[in-house]
């Protein structure tokens, strides 16, 4: 393809011309944030995240990442996930790049501990979850960002449930004045996923306050797997080995109706002609061909690579002061999402003795090859279809509303300061999902039932004198794009699902000084939470009922809540002694009652010591815990076709004794071979779906985290900071849904019937045939690294200004127990399926400005990473033939990747700004992987073999 300039060069035109009139005609009314007002001598109280109380001192106990607008605005991108999903603190989490499985939402995990461990604060308030505790930060409009502050700790004590690995504090724009109209244009250099966005910002200063307001629009392009060399086959390297046995033309066994199946199919081949009438043909036996993989099909090009979305959003913000003392505030937000997935057409099936279905082709059918009519036995016939006619397509519609209302103030007693607030939070996310190209398979099964060819020329349901009304028969065994628009219309089906999250929450707090000590002032905070968490999922009729050719789920409906007191000090130990310039501890406490599990409490302790004016040494202690979400609460028994290896089967390579006679007792035959979607081995995707659902008995996790760094800004290198932590993370009874291997191993190889309860095994082929997966609090996590940030200011040049900063993440260990008395278990440099384990990520960043141009060069680093092979002996993997203890052990390496991104910016006169820039400057590839589930890469890393290429202006009046 031709990368499309023209959008390019004609929006940057319009600018130009636009800021031009612009101008001339208002002159020099240029917008800017308002100064906070200041006093030449006393230094404004701050509260920076991680603690309730106000400081002069930005730097704390614990470590804080700080993003501002500007930083924000020089990487290129379009959504808050983005820029989050950048910072070498993160770990994977769901993206745009997540098409089958993904929903259009976007998460941040820090530490790679999970989405559901990072607490996500706006304006140090709670934002709205999803059912399963995670945040969708497409739900947070980028033009509303003022700063973000990332808190590398965990701060139950402070902010409650979730703050295991970190804090998320969004702070929205606040004492804006004047407008601000922003675009940004761009598109991949193979000329798709356009990107469009713009925003408008106004806001008033009064007398007595401030208001500001925020519409937004963006809207962000697919790219297609097909369109990138290493996404458009199943697995890359492979070719056609790999592709669907589900084909595009009709495919059938021609065993007898008692035979066993012995794996032989046939198919009718493309550019077969049917007998009988136009678009109603039926085929033989002697047009069929035997099944090859020359018929099989790739399902990867049809999906999306990267997914479209669409999020509108309009915000207000307000304060307005009462008296010198107090004053109202307020805010509000409405955002929509809108946001789509494709996959393949669905790959439909039907009969008992291959797929374990109700839905075999009737011996009656007209369609049937062994009808009677047409001199066969009259069998029912086990068939599958590819339904290419229609892909899948997923649609999610989004919207969320925030309100929050609230008094603010400050007082002197006893010449002692004080500061307060009080208010009340309403926040809720309505949902409604549209799936398309799912089956119904009520009709199916009726379409392959019995049909005729009536007098007047048309194919019906039923028999002669006993039409069935309202069918519509419908033959599988049609050629690739030959199943008919009417056939489609009756067999498929349209769901619509609903969800909704919401929140309400009164809060009240209290800081200030206590008493004066020899080192300064005694510093508190106390505070109240009263909290409801609600949310539904209502699935559509069909798909509760079972009756889709998808997955089916029931619904699932809860709520809590939840009362806590959280009180902190701050206790200036030394200061301005020999050794100690300043010496403060800190200690934080928060009792919480839950109305499901009951109560918990949980504290913190932390220091802050600078044994001379260019060193600052810091450390904390903290336990901190995670509620189980609504979701793990009470999930209804949801469908899932899980891919496992049944022990008992004979081709099991670690079949011991205990095993064999297990599985016997359990009347398994000794021959028995377990049977799976690819065929009749050990291992594969079963052809019963599982069922997930949830455990209201389950509790919380709880951990302990430790810290302890150093801040370094030597005197003699002014403009220079270094910052070195040390971080560890302990999570114990963390939630887990235990795998079908663990439940079959607990089984058969330990002997423990409570898990051999948990699934069942059909009578006539004892291949199992369902298993309950639900969530218990069994497992337990230790993760440890380390984070430098190294920063740069030059002094001003004839050249210009340089500034320079690195930030890194060390990931020195990240190990698991899936239970206490599990054996331990290694993730740093490994990768599993959508799960990356870096053990180094890291961003370095060049800025050049001189009078009104600049450049920013930013660079990001992933460590290597190695995968077990999945194709031993193919050549494919780094380490072929690798070999341990236990014999043949392949590995694969995804070698160090490292992405550049430049922007070039130039401030014009009548105070607007054009920005040019190019993401993945040199089209860099992610590694390929064997073990991801899509793709053959990570969808953390970025969008192979492409440069992302932007404009962006800004004209502010």
């Amino acid at each position: 393809m031709t990368y499309k300039t023209t959008q390019l060069r004609d929006a940057i035109t319009l600018a130009l011309v636009a800021g031009a009139t612009t101008l001339a005609a208002s002159g020099a009314a240029f917008a800017q944030d308002a100064p906070p007002e200041t006093s030449p001598t006393t230094l404004d109280r701050v509260e920076v995240t991680g603690s309730r109380i106000r400081s002069v001192d930005a730097e704390t106990s614990q470590p804080v990442l700080v993003l501002d607008r500007a930083a924000i605005e020089k990487q290129g991108v379009t959504s808050v996930a983005e820029v989050l999903n950048r910072i070498s603190a993160a770990g994977p989490s769901i993206n745009r790049t997540f098409n089958n499985g993904g929903d259009g939402s976007s998460t941040i995990s820090l530490r790679n501990l999970g989405a559901q461990r990072t607490l996500v604060l706006v304006d140090g308030r709670r934002w709205v979850s999803g059912l399963d505790g995670t945040v969708d930060l497409n739900t947070i409009p980028s033009a509303v960002v003022e700063r973000i502050e990332v808190l590398k700790d965990g701060a139950s004590a402070v902010y409650g449930s979730d703050a295991i690995a970190g804090v998320i504090n969004i702070i929205t724009r606040d004492n804006f004045e004047g407008a601000e109209f922003r675009t940004h244009i761009g598109q991949y250099s193979q000329g798709d996923g356009d990107r469009k966005t713009i925003e408008a910002t106004l806001g008033a200063n009064g007398e007595r306050g401030n208001i500001v307001m925020s519409l937004s629009r963006v809207e962000e392009g697919a790219v297609m797997a097909g369109d990138r060399e290493q996404s458009a086959v199943p697995v890359f390297g492979l070719g056609a080995d790999m592709f669907s046995g589900y084909s595009s033309n009709g495919k059938i066994w021609n065993a007898g109706p008692t035979a066993d199946y012995d794996g032989t199919f046939s198919i009718v081949p493309p550019g077969a002609v049917g007998i009988g009438p136009n678009g109603q043909q039926r085929y033989g036996l002697d047009q069929t061909v035997p099944w090859s993989r020359a018929y099989a099909y790739n399902y990867a090009k049809d999906n999306y690579l990267l997914t479209p979305q669409t999020r509108t959003a309009m915000y207000l913000k307000g304060r307005y002061d009462l008296t010198d003392r107090i004053a109202f505030r307020g805010d509000a937000l409405y955002n929509e999402r809108r946001s789509e997935q494709q996959l393949a057409g669905y790959p439909l099936n039907g009969g008992d003795e291959v797929f374990g279905n109700d839905a075999g082709m009737s011996g009656d059918s007209y369609f049937n090859p062994y009808n009677p009519l047409y001199g066969g036995d009259g069998r029912e016939v086990n068939w599958s279809h590819r339904l290419t006619e229609q892909a899948r397509v997923y649609q999610q519609n989004v919207k969320t509303f925030h309100a929050y209302a609230g008094f603010e103030g400050n007082f002197n007693f006893a010449d002692r300061y004080f500061n307060w607030d009080i208010g009340y939070a309403y926040n809720k996310s309505d949902q409604n999902d549209t799936q398309i190209g799912d089956a119904n398979m009520l009709n199916v099964r009726a379409g392959v039932g019995p049909s005729f060819l009536d007098s007047d020329g048309v194919v019906k349901c039923g028999s002669p004198g006993n039409v069935i009304a309202d069918c519509v028969p419908f033959n599988p065994l049609s050629p690739a794009g030959a199943v008919t628009e009417e056939m489609l219309d009756y067999i498929l089906f349209t769901a619509q699902d609903t969800f909704q999250n919401r929140s309400e929450s009164f809060t009240a707090n209290l800081a200030g000084d206590i008493f004066e000590l020899p080192a300064g002032m005694m510093g508190f905070a106390l505070g109240i939470e009263s909290r409801k968490e609600s949310g539904f999922d209502r699935p559509d009729a069909f798909v509760a009922a079972g009756y889709t050719s998808g997955n089916g789920r029931k619904a699932t409906a809860g709520s809590y809540d939840l009362n806590e007191i959280f009180g902190e000090i701050l206790i200036p130990v030394l200061a301005d002694v020999p050794g100690a310039q300043l010496l403060e501890i800190s200690l934080a406490s928060r009792y919480s009652d839950y109305s499901n599990f009951g109560d918990t409490t949980n504290s913190k302790f932390g220091f802050k010591w600078k044994p001379f004016a260019d060193l600052l040494v810091r450390g904390s202690w903290a336990e901190g815990f995670r509620a189980p979400p609504i979701q793990t609460l009470f999930r209804g028994l949801a469908d899932s076709y899980e891919s496992f290896g049944d022990i008992c089967s004979a081709d099991y390579g670690g079949r011991t004794a205990t095993i064999a006679a297990n599985c016997l007792a359990d009347g398994v035959p000794a021959n028995f071979i377990q049977r799976t979607n690819s065929g009749d081995a050990y291992f594969g995707q079963t052809i019963f779906p599982f069922s997930f659902g949830g455990n209201p008995n389950a509790g919380p996790e709880t951990s302990t985290s430790k810290t302890l760094g150093l801040v370094y800004s030597p005197s003699y290198a002014e403009g220079l900071e270094v910052k070195l932590d040390w971080w560890n993370v302990e999570i114990k009874d963390a939630l887990a849904t235990p795998s079908v291997a663990y439940i079959l191993d607990q089984c058969y190889a330990q002997g423990d019937q409570a898990y051999c309860a948990l699934f069942s095994r059909r009578p006539n082929d004892f291949q199992i045939d369902y298993m309950l997966l639900g969530p218990q609090n069994l497992s337990v996590i230790n993760a440890e690294g380390y984070d430098l940030d190294l920063h740069y200011r030059m002094a001003e040049t004839a050249y210009g200004r340089f500034t320079a900063g690195l930030s890194a993440s060390y990931m020195s260990q990240w190990e698991s127990q899936f239970t206490s008395e599990s054996d331990v278990e290694s993730a740093v440099g490994r990768y599993f399926d959508r799960d990356p384990q870096w053990r180094l990520r890291g961003n370095a960043t060049l800025d050049w400005t001189n009078g009104n141009l600049g450049v920013t060069w930013i660079s990001r680093y992933y460590s290597s990473l190695v995968e077990d092979c999945p194709f031993p002996g193919d050549g494919l993997c780094s380490d072929d033939t690798r070999r341990d203890a236990d014999g043949l052990a392949a590995r694969n390496k995804l070698g160090a990747t490292t992405y550049h991104d430049v922007q070039a910016r130039y401030e014009l006169p009548w105070d607007g700004t054009v920005k040019l820039g190019v993401n993945n400057v040199f089209k860099k590839r992610a590694p390929t992987t064997f073990q991801a589930f899509a793709n053959s890469f990570d969808p953390q890393y970025d969008i192979p073999d492409s440069q992302y290429l932007y404009m962006e202006y800004v004209q502010r009046f």
